[in-house]
């Protein structure tokens, strides 16, 4: 039997119910003469007639062989086509699955952390989460097709051939630790540009961004002290010096016990943070399960 021959056990399957070559054919949706040519095929695969005249003249009587291949057909069909029309099913209690989400440590912080203890609630001991840092070859990974289950990152940084979905828009605030000399009044451009800052250099060691372009507009300028290239690392220095940073608001949420927050003294734009995926994993379920998570998540 060739490959090609495969669906022919389908109309041997409709043959050996009806018994009758021209009923069978109406359910298959062919003409009568389609369909013997069919059954003349399978009497040469199965060397047996298989459906022989009634000597009634009426229908057709089935062989020994096709009585015993009938049962045994049927059974193997109906599993095919409940496989073929089964939905893919995901039970996180259950299932068995790495998922790896690409984010930077901004993101990791402020979407992240909540989806893991999500995640350790809903889940069994068969799932696991691996966050890894944002970087080209993962970028490129992605864009290939390659096992990551979602990036998170601002739009510019999602190759075009993934499936994309905005979880939320943010803005930057200015942060200094509890009981900075400042105080706690707001802050002004004079005020702001005053203090050292920290600011966060996602490729290291920089210490200008698009903030200083804004201060040159206004005749400004700050004085960056201190660049890092990890957000989490932010935070924790601020904490003991008088240094002040200017980060992403949701970001700085998750430190609001050691730091306090302030409007910025300047106009800005708010930025977006996506999350994509590869279209392979549009309809999977496990995906989809991960995603309505972050979108919850994103929306508080």
């Amino acid at each position: 039997m060739r490959p090609s021959d495969l669906g022919l056990l389908v109309s041997l399957s409709v043959l050996l119910e009806e018994a009758n070559v021209t009923r069978a054919a109406q359910r298959l949706f062919m003409t009568q003469p389609a369909l013997s040519a069919q059954l003349a095929r399978l009497r040469k695969l199965f060397d047996d007639p298989l459906l022989i005249p009634a000597s009634s003249g009426r229908g057709m009587v089935l062989t020994a062989r096709a009585l015993a291949l009938k049962e045994p057909l049927n059974r193997e069909i109906r599993a095919l086509t409940e496989l073929v029309e089964r939905a893919p099913a995901f039970d996180p209690q259950t299932a068995q699955r790495t998922f790896t989400l690409v984010a930077n440590d901004n993101l990791a912080v402020m979407l992240c952390v909540d989806l893991i203890a999500q995640v350790s609630r809903e889940a069994g001991p068969g799932i696991k989460v691996a966050i890894r840092q944002m970087g080209p070859e993962l970028i490129q990974d992605s864009h290939e097709g390659r096992q990551i289950d979602l990036m998170l990152a601002t739009p510019a940084s999602i190759p075009g051939s993934l499936v994309r979905q905005t979880l939320l828009t943010d803005q930057f605030c200015v942060a200094q630790r509890k009981g900075h000399p400042r105080g706690l009044g707001a802050i002004d451009v004079d005020d702001y540009c005053r203090w050292g800052h920290l600011m966060v250099s996602g490729m290291g060691g920089g210490f200008q961004s698009k903030i200083d372009d804004i201060l040159n507009g206004l005749g400004a300028q700050r004085r960056v002290a201190i660049s890092v290239q990890h957000y989490s690392l932010a935070p924790l220095i601020l904490a003991q010096t008088d240094y002040i940073a200017t980060l992403p608001r949701r970001f700085l949420a998750r430190f609001a016990e050691d730091l306090d927050m302030f409007e910025a003294p300047f106009k800005q734009s708010c930025f977006e943070v996506v999350m994509a995926w590869h279209p392979r994993d549009d309809a999977d379920p496990g995906n989809l399960w991960l995603r309505q998570m972050l979108i919850a998540i994103a929306s508080k």
